[in-house]
């Protein structure tokens, strides 16, 4: 079955002025990150700070993206809505990170990431001390990281592990199974649900 992906749009007016004063609040070197609902807004905002600002990354973020910055990003702005994706911005990029929406400057705080920072703590101290250990597979595109979970499998010392495969991954079906630690190959956002799950990219490093 072919699949079609339609984006909706959101319409809404640039202040122009309101782009100005909220310009000076942000350091010189910035990368825009946006929702895809706001790509219009992200080109034109774009355009007018790439007048007083060098714009070293123009991205789309989405709910399993892990957009990678150059170093000498100074800061993100995030064209969009809600707290979801810049929070996790914030604490995967270590870059002060900025929300723009419907004019309206807000930056993540400290004590928004520090919640996050907390349950990934738990959850390497969990891996660390597991005897049984469950590695998550998905089949959807663009999160498939089969042979990376077998080659982490393959690669795993003195703990008892077993490959998980699915479509959809519920984090609340985890305590039927009896295992002390999950090992995320999927979405990097499933963290964010349970301090049972550690993504495979923060045993990698």
């Amino acid at each position: 079955m072919k699949t079609i992906f339609i984006p909706a749009k959101k319409i809404s007016k640039i202040d122009k002025s309101r782009i100005s004063a909220i310009s000076k609040k942000l350091p010189k070197k910035i990368a825009i990150a946006y929702s895809i609902q706001y790509k219009d807004q992200a080109k034109e905002i774009k355009f007018l700070l790439s007048k007083s600002h060098k714009i070293n990354s123009f991205t789309q973020v989405l709910g399993c993206s892990k957009p990678n910055f150059p170093k000498n990003t100074q800061s993100i702005l995030l064209i969009g809505n809600g707290r979801f994706h810049a929070v996790s911005l914030a604490l995967e990029t270590k870059i002060p990170v900025y929300v723009l929406e419907d004019n309206q400057l807000t930056k993540i705080s400290k004590k928004e990431i520090q919640p996050l920072e907390q349950k990934q703590k738990a959850s390497y101290v969990k891996f660390l001390n597991a005897d049984k250990v469950g590695i998550l597979i998905s089949t959807k595109p663009g999160q498939q990281n089969l042979q990376k979970a077998l080659e982490f499998k393959k690669n795993l010392k003195n703990k008892k592990s077993y490959l998980f495969i699915s479509n959809n991954i519920n984090t609340s079906e985890f305590e039927n199974f009896g295992l002390d630690s999950w090992v995320n190959t999927a979405c990097p956002r499933m963290d964010m649900n349970s301090n049972l799950v550690i993504n495979i990219s923060n045993l990698l490093r």
